[in-house]
């Protein structure tokens, strides 16, 4: 079988590099599991490469993803990123990133931490699909159906059920590496 690397990273570096190292591996960090769902809520509407591009200054501006001190954030200091390039300037995902940070912790503190509360949706293993083609790959299930319903209704925004499936991607909860690409074997 001929082996290629997923199509959509394309051949951007950064992208390329996002893909092998990165998506589909499976995180158990809380930092990395927040930092991944404020960015793909960030995604919302736009291109995966121009939130990647911003991932330095979201990771500048937002306290290294830190959700203790991203939920302690001020309506000034939120208001004042909106001035800054270095993220998208939407005022509601900004906003977001507070109300969902709250969330986080109090999920957190309810569940030991956010990745047992996650994990727990698959029984701890990753859900590995093996698409053949880009279009055997779904915008999203009935697994991120679930833990989208579940996130809203402890508060969070900006987590529909397709921002959702593209955080359990860039997680690791979700293997959608095509066949053909090497990366399919990531080990877990």
């Amino acid at each position: 079988m001929h082996t290629q690397r997923c199509p959509w990273c394309g051949d951007d570096p950064l992208y390329i590099a996002y893909h092998d190292t990165e998506w589909g591996v499976p995180s158990h960090d809380d930092r990395h599991l927040f930092e991944m769902l404020l960015l793909e809520g960030a995604q919302a509407g736009l291109s995966w490469i121009t939130i990647l591009r911003k991932r330095e200054g979201y990771r500048r501006l937002f306290h290294g993803f830190d959700p203790v001190r991203v939920a302690a954030m001020s309506d000034a200091e939120l208001a004042a990123l909106q001035e800054d390039a270095a993220i998208v300037r939407n005022r509601l995902k900004i906003n977001s990133a507070r109300r969902n940070a709250r969330v986080f912790i109090a999920m957190q503190q309810a569940h030991g931490s956010f990745a047992a509360w996650l994990w727990a949706h698959v029984d701890g293993q990753p859900v590995v699909n093996q698409p053949v083609g880009m279009a055997d790959v779904p915008a999203s299930s009935a697994l991120s159906d679930t833990i989208s319903r579940e996130l809203k209704q402890a508060g969070m925004n900006f987590v529909g059920s397709t921002i959702i499936y593209a955080f359990l991607q860039a997680t690791g909860v979700v293997n959608d590496h095509l066949r053909s690409c090497p990366a399919t074997q990531q080990k877990v």
